[in-house]
């Protein structure tokens, strides 16, 4: 007798190709001449260039996008907007106001979380650093603190013998998901029994509540089949904790790593047609949470920490060509305003490029450099472009997440950043860096203010 086929439905998904140049490759020199409505070329003007951009539209659309493809298979879902992703105080009070809670995983961002109007049960305190301060504080704001290591499961157990309180903590949970390399560095291994270990001290101890258990699986992940792996592993922990040790868990933290549509370093097709939508992750996540055995009345909160695929592609970088030069092979290059140290994601992915003027038919393949004295301050090592002139401009795209966190001042300072609100109106949201201001923390001893020159 021959086996009945499992019945996958049937979907359709748009390929991306673009206009295709001479040699069947894609071609990325569309003309972008506004970005939601208002021109590349005035924002250049009244904010100069190099420029970050940022659209709150797109924003808030990629956001209630997420929460209604997980809200529509699941009862209960929290999201926590990922401060390191992009933790501009404007861009929090966007995901604030749409109702997402905070995860950060320092001190400062903590504070920051704070001084947005966070309240401190509705932050989530993550990563392998927290300071005795940190701890306290977010003990006495009752946070949920996710304890990541033995070191800091003992130092709140003394805390809370201190303090005389109760403060409602999770463990971070690592584990072989089939990807690999395995992210084992954080928290505590499901495979080799240390998470259970961990969970049994945290109720034994009798000083803290454990309310639930948090996973981080990696990082721009491409595999749904993972995320199915991890809830299952995640609910068959909170299942025995309520069954072996009588301790309910309220929340499974699925953790983030989404993945934006860049296209990474490598691929042979963008980004468009190969990254799983959220609706993809939605599906895989929730279907094992309603069938891991959980009474329909006893299901966790689902909380996510998604930050990178809410925002990516809400970001463009604004910049200008510095000049045309030859290479020693005949390349033709372009030299920018901006380099590596203001686009820090341009080490991972190609960065889709487009011009923000008229520009010949002619298209060419150029590489693009930054400014620095720096032999790494490529780009985009390869990429479709008509000729261009100094002074004309270009637009990068989704450049929303981990750009603004992790940019440095090297050589050249830290463009300003625009935020274009849902009226199409652009407000300055951080000010261009000037000498005054990256001198501000500097302090020269006495005898080297008087430089004499011989």
């Amino acid at each position: 007798m021959t086996q009945k086929l499992k019945y996958e439905r049937p979907f359709i998904k748009k390929m991306n190709t673009g206009l295709m140049n001479k040699f069947g490759t894609q071609n990325e020199a569309e003309t972008v001449r506004d970005i939601n409505g208002v021109t590349v070329k005035s924002l250049v003007k009244e904010f100069g260039s190099p420029l970050f951009v940022l659209s709150e539209q797109q924003i808030r659309r990629n956001y209630r996008s997420a929460v209604r493809a997980f809200k529509t298979r699941y009862p209960k879902v929290q999201f926590a907007w990922s401060y390191k992703t992009n933790y501009l105080n404007a861009v929090c009070s966007i995901f604030h106001q749409e109702g997402s809670w905070a995860e950060v995983v320092s001190g400062f961002e903590y504070r920051k979380a704070l001084n947005n109007g966070v309240t401190g049960e509705h932050i989530i305190f993550n990563g392998p650093q927290k300071s005795t301060d940190d701890l306290l504080l977010a003990i006495n704001n009752n946070s949920l603190i996710h304890i990541d290591h033995f070191d800091e499961l003992y130092t709140l157990i003394s805390l809370c013998e201190e303090q005389n309180k109760k403060p409602r903590v999770a463990i971070r949970v690592n584990m072989d998901t089939g990807v690999y390399p395995v992210w084992d560095r954080f928290g505590f291994n499901y495979e080799n029994g240390q998470a259970w270990s961990a969970i049994t001290k945290v109720i034994n101890s009798g000083k803290m509540q454990l309310v639930g258990l948090h996973c981080h699986i990696g990082t721009f992940m491409l595999s749904t089949a993972a995320y199915g792996i991890a809830a299952a592993k995640m609910s068959e922990l909170a299942i025995q904790c309520k069954t072996v040790l009588n301790n309910p868990i309220e929340y499974l933290d699925l953790g983030g790593g989404f993945p934006s549509t860049n296209t990474l370093k490598g691929a042979y097709l963008p980004g468009v047609d190969t990254v799983p939508s959220v609706d993809d992750f939605a599906e895989v996540i929730t279907t094992t949470l309603l069938n891991a055995g959980f009474k329909h009345e006893e299901l966790p909160l689902l909380i996510l920490e998604s930050g990178r695929v809410l925002i990516d592609d809400a970001g463009y970088l604004l910049g200008s060509v510095v000049a045309n030069k030859r290479l020693s092979d005949g390349r033709r290059s372009l030299i920018m305003d901006f380099g590596i140290n203001t686009l820090f994601t341009s080490l991972w992915y190609d960065h889709k490029i487009s011009p923000a003027q008229d520009a010949s038919q002619h298209i060419d393949n150029v590489v693009l450099y930054g400014p620095l004295c720096m032999n790494i301050d490529v780009i985009r090592e390869s990429v479709n472009l008509p000729a261009m002139e100094p002074g004309d401009n270009v637009v990068v795209h989704k450049v929303g997440a981990y750009n603004m966190t992790q940019w440095m001042q090297f050589i050249s300072m830290r463009p300003a950043v625009v935020l274009i609100d849902e009226n199409r109106q652009p407000h300055l949201i951080r000010k261009a860096e000037t000498l005054e201001y990256l001198e501000m923390p500097e302090v020269s001893p006495v005898h080297l203010q008087q430089v004499k020159t011989v």
